[in-house]
């Protein structure tokens, strides 16, 4: 099992563009059209299937929100920090 990180290493490690919201990271990445959104969630859910590591993904025209926890520790850990950065390398 993977180690919950503390509030300090989550502060420190947390990628740019998101937030903490309780025992989840959350961002909401913006697009022009609804097309362009499902292609970033078809490109994240192959990221998170490598990783075998799944977020919750919620798409509306226009935006994709993505929440990553790890459920099987209780809480963050490097796994979610990790996916959340590569999720803003394809979002870049």
């Amino acid at each position: 099992m993977t180690d919950v990180l503390s509030d300090e290493e989550i502060s420190e490690q947390l990628p740019d563009g998101w937030d903490r919201d309780g025992d989840e990271i959350v961002r909401t990445y913006e697009f022009d059209s609804y097309l362009d959104g499902i292609g970033f969630a078809s490109g994240a859910a192959g990221l998170a299937e490598e990783a075998w590591h799944h977020p919750e993904m919620t798409i509306t025209w226009g935006e994709v929100e993505v929440r990553l926890t790890t459920h099987d520790a209780g809480g963050l850990t490097a796994k979610d920090m990790d996916l959340a950065a590569r999720f803003n390398e394809i979002y870049d």
